[in-house]
C-alpha cells in the first residue's frame, strides 16, 4: 500500500499548464518544477518569514535562523500580505511590504520558491481576520461593500506585478494561498460564517479580478484546515481553472501527549493520503502548505513525527510556520534541542532544502 501510494504520480500524465491561461513563462516552469518534484518523490522545506527575523536578530542581510542551523536556506519561502489592502507600510507581523518585495526577489535570485498567504482584515468593519462578523455576502456582486473589497484585491494586484526582477523587468513567480484554513470558523470566510457557494464566488471573483489586472504570475493554492474525507475537503473547491496546488493547513499540538501525537501523525497520514488521490483526478500539485510544533520541544520531532507521517506521500513542499519570537518559533536555530534532528531531516536524499533544489534545477 505504502509503495503505491509514494508511487502514485509516476505514471500520471500531467498537463503541467497553470490554472490562468496567460501565465508567464515563470509562473509556468515553476508548475513543471514542482510537478516533477512531486513525482520524484522530493520534499521541499519551507519556512514563513525566513528572510525577515528570526530568533534574537530582526532585519539582518542574509540571516536565516534555518541556514545557521543547517548551512542552507529553505527552499521554499513564505510570505502574507495581511494589512496591504488598508494602504498600510506593514503587515500583520510588523513586516514592511518595501522589505518584504527585497525578500521576495533575493530567494528567487537565489532559486527558491515564494508563497504568500493573505490574512486580510474583515471587510465588513477592518476588524482581523479573526473577527468573524458576517463579510462575504457584503463583498460579493451586489453588496454593499463590493467595490470597496475590489479595491482591496487591486492592492494585491499593484503588489505582486510590482515582484520584478533582472534587466528586462521580469515578473517573479509566487503561489498565492488566500482564504486558508476554511473548514474551520475561526476566519471570516470560514465554514460557519458563508456558504460553499460563497466561498467558491469569492474565490472566483478574486482570482478573476487579480487577472483582469494584469497579474500573470500567480500559482494559486487551496488550502483547508482539517477534513474528513475528499468529499469534505472538496466541498469549496472553486475548480480546477481557478487552482493549481492543494494544500493542507495542520499543527502538531500538545506534544507531550502521546495520544495527541498519535492523533496528528494519524491525521496527517490519512489526510495526505486523500489528497494523494485528489490531486491525481484534478491533476494538481499537492503540498503540505503549513505545519509545525510551537517551540519543537520534542527532541526528534523533525525525524520521528514530521518525517515518518510524510514519508509515504509525495508533498512537493512542507512549510512549518514562523520565528516570531522565544515563545513562539517553529524552525530550530543554533542550540536548539532538536538542531541535530533537523540536520538529520535535511540529509535525507528526499528532502531538499534551497542549495539542492538550486542545483536541481540547473540540471533540469
Amino acid at each position: 500500500m505504502c509503495l503505491l501510494l509514494i508511487l502514485g504520480f509516476a505514471n500520471q500524465a500531467f498537463t503541467q499548464t497553470p490554472a490562468d491561461q496567460k501565465a508567464n513563462q515563470a509562473v509556468r516552469k515553476l508548475y513543471r518544477s514542482l510537478h516533477h518534484a512531486m513525482n520524484d518523490s522530493l520534499v521541499l522545506f519551507g519556512h514563513q518569514d525566513d528572510l525577515a527575523y528570526g530568533i534574537g536578530w530582526k532585519y539582518q542581510k542574509g540571516e536565516s535562523d534555518v541556514r545557521r542551523t543547517v548551512g542552507s536556506y529553505p527552499a521554499v519561502f513564505g510570505w502574507d500580505l495581511g494589512h496591504l489592502e488598508l494602504g498600510e507600510a506593514t503587515n500583520l507581523d510588523s513586516v514592511p511590504f518595501d522589505r518584504m518585495r527585497d525578500f521576495i526577489k533575493t530567494a528567487h535570485k537565489m532559486g527558491s520558491i515564494n508563497t504568500i498567504s493573505w490574512h486580510l482584515r474583515n471587510p465588513e468593519n477592518a476588524g482581523t481576520s479573526w473577527d468573524t462578523s458576517q463579510a462575504i455576502r457584503h463583498v460579493l456582486p451586489g453588496g454593499a461593500k463590493h467595490e470597496a473589497y475590489l479595491a482591496w484585491i487591486d492592492k494585491v494586484a499593484d503588489f505582486m506585478n510590482s515582484l520584478k526582477t533582472g534587466f528586462m523587468g521580469k515578473k517573479i513567480p509566487v503561489i498565492f494561498r488566500p482564504y486558508h484554513e476554511h473548514t474551520g470558523s475561526w476566519f471570516w470566510w470560514g465554514k460557519k460564517l458563508c456558504t460553499p457557494e460563497e466561498y467558491i464566488a469569492l474565490w472566483r471573483m478574486t482570482v478573476d479580478r487579480l487577472k483582469a489586472q494584469g497579474v500573470n504570475n500567480l500559482l494559486y493554492a487551496y488550502s483547508p484546515a482539517e477534513f474528513n474525507s475528499a468529499s469534505h475537503y472538496l466541498e469549496r473547491y472553486p475548480g480546477d481553472a481557478y487552482v493549481d496546488v492543494i494544500g493542507f493547513d495542520t499543527y502538531h499540538r500538545n506534544p507531550d501527549d502521546s495520544l495527541a501525537t498519535q492523533w496528528f501523525t494519524n491525521r496527517l497520514a490519512s489526510s495526505l493520503a486523500t489528497m494523494t488521490q485528489i490531486a491525481k483526478e484534478h491533476q494538481k500539485v499537492m503540498v503540505l502548505s503549513e505545519t509545525g510544533c510551537e517551540q519543537v520541544p520534542v527532541q526528534n520531532w523533525w525525524t520521528s513525527v514530521l518525517w515518518n507521517s510524510i514519508k509515504n506521500y509525495q508533498p512537493a513542499y512542507v512549510l512549518v510556520w514562523r520565528n516570531g519570537r522565544p515563545d513562539h518559533f517553529y524552525a530550530p536555530y543554533p542550540g536548539h534541542l532538536s538542531q541535530n534532528d533537523f540536520k538529520a531531516f535535511q540529509q535525507h536524499p528526499r528532502v531538499f532544502f534551497q542549495d539542492e533544489w538550486k542545483a536541481r534545477k540547473r540540471r533540469k
